[in-house]
């Protein structure tokens, strides 16, 4: 049996495990956003970034990537995208079904952020997720590094993001 990823940020262009296939999916019930601190990969305690997280709305979807793993990886891909996500226990991984633009719904890991979590942050305003942004640095670099690949990728599949769009283009302006 195939496992499936759901890819919604930085799993879009940095994987970390072979991947078989992509799909565009959506999944249902939630929205990306820039609604977690990140005090590890992308910024300090001292000095939090942001990183994407799936917040969960029932009226919202969120368009992104299934990767189907390749076959005789199943577990090592688990316990790598364990020791990455699960890093503070913001994130809360959970196997929704995904819906692929070809009409399959498959089941997938996927990982949410948990809104009783200290980090999470949900409703920032984006002028301030910008102002975040652009200064924070964490242990994997730069917090825009993490925008720009993000928003780069997304256009790049033909997935709309009019909230990373701007993201990116006011966080541009703040660092020039």
């Amino acid at each position: 049996m195939t496992m499936w990823v759901f890819g919604y940020g930085s799993l879009l262009w940095n994987p970390g495990f072979p991947v078989a296939r992509r799909e565009h999916a959506t999944l249902y019930g939630y929205a990306r956003s820039f609604c977690m601190r990140s005090i590890h990969h992308r910024g300090t305690e001292e000095t939090p970034g942001l990183v994407l997280a799936l917040d969960e709305h029932p009226e919202a979807h969120c368009k992104g990537l299934a990767l189907a793993v390749e076959p005789g990886h199943e577990a090592r891909t688990l316990d790598e995208l364990r020791e990455r996500e699960l890093i503070s226990s913001a994130y809360v991984e959970k196997m929704p079904d995904v819906h692929l633009d070809n009409g399959t719904v498959v089941n997938a890991v996927t990982y949410v952020i948990d809104p009783d979590h200290v980090q999470y942050c949900g409703g920032l305003p984006l002028e301030d997720q910008a102002q975040i942004i652009a200064r924070a640095v964490g242990g994997r670099g730069p917090n825009t590094e993490y925008l720009y690949n993000t928003a780069e990728h997304l256009a790049e599949i033909g997935l709309h993001d009019p909230d990373l769009e701007w993201l990116s283009q006011r966080v541009r302006t703040l660092t020039a």
